[in-house]
């Protein structure tokens, strides 16, 4: 079966204490708080946000992404409070290859409690039963150890290949994938 790249309606996904909803606009203050931080961008390789334009156009480009089936992007909320607490997508996807990279950012307030588990657990799930993909890739940095323990805890595994291929030690990121299951 092809993998299903077609995002709509938008797929809003629920966990016990999270919601995953599409961004919009009212979404700029906490993105710039969550892009503008240097903890999050530690490990992204990502310049922190100076205005909250940035936010909003980031808003804007991720949504067109959505609109055009190029990429999924969710806010994930705090059921508790409604709060945005941080970040997660599914993007490079590839038809031919029936594959998926996620990504994900949390604020720091956040870290150890296990939202993200919960939130990649669910676009994980996603990903393999509604569209229909192989694999879900996730490509972390080598010094963040947080994320590639909980890739770990979700049973993805290292693709040293993929490593040695992309010579992905000597521009400091790992591969790890996930198969769906039969």
């Amino acid at each position: 079966m092809q993998p299903n790249f077609h995002f709509t309606p938008f797929p809003a996904l629920e966990t016990e204490r999270l919601i995953l909803r599409k961004p919009i606009v009212e979404d700029d203050q906490p993105y710039f708080i969550l892009r503008s931080n240097s903890e999050v961008n530690k490990y992204i390789g990502r310049k922190n946000y100076q205005t909250i334009e940035e936010a909003q156009k980031f808003i804007e480009r991720i949504n067109k992404n959505i609109t055009e089936n190029e990429s999924i992007f969710w806010s994930i909320i705090k059921k508790e409070n409604n709060k945005l607490i941080g970040t997660i997508c599914l993007w490079n996807l590839s038809l031919e290859n029936k594959n998926a990279e996620i990504g994900y950012e949390m604020h720091p307030d956040f870290h150890g409690k296990g939202f993200m588990q919960e939130a990649v657990s669910k676009v994980i799930e996603y990903g393999f039963s509604f569209m229909n993909v192989q694999t879900i890739f996730g490509v972390p940095s080598i010094d963040n150890i947080k994320s590639i323990q909980l890739l770990e805890k979700l049973n993805f595994k290292r693709d040293f290949e993929a490593d040695q291929l992309l010579h992905n030690d000597e521009i400091g990121i790992q591969v790890y994938y996930a198969l769906k299951r039969k």
